[in-house]
């Protein structure tokens, strides 16, 4: 069995068991978390299509991690104008465990 949900303007394929990484979500660490966007379900045979969501179905998870991503270098160049911009960015991320 598998869902896509969405979550921080973003769509995951999950099923249970997995270990995702998504936008971060203001919880704390072990607390659970329920994910009642559900765009699709697929079980065997029954597949749901939501219309945009599908009706009475959650995903269930819980969190095991909050955490920054490695750093990723912005860099803007202009040839020939003596433009150079070098920044980092680390994007905070929640782990979460589907149930």
């Amino acid at each position: 069995m598998f869902a896509i949900i969405q979550t921080g303007g973003k769509q995951y394929k999950v099923s249970a068991g997995e270990k995702i990484k998504i936008e971060k979500l203001d919880a704390q660490i072990s607390d659970s978390v329920v994910f009642d966007k559900v765009l699709f379900t697929a079980d065997g045979e029954n597949i749901r299509i939501g219309m945009p969501y599908v009706e009475g179905a959650k995903v269930e998870g819980k969190i095991l991690k909050q955490g920054r991503e490695k750093k990723k270098i912005v860099f803007r160049y202009h040839s020939k104008t003596r433009y150079r911009k070098k920044k980092g960015h680390r994007q905070d991320f929640t782990e979460v465990e589907i149930m």
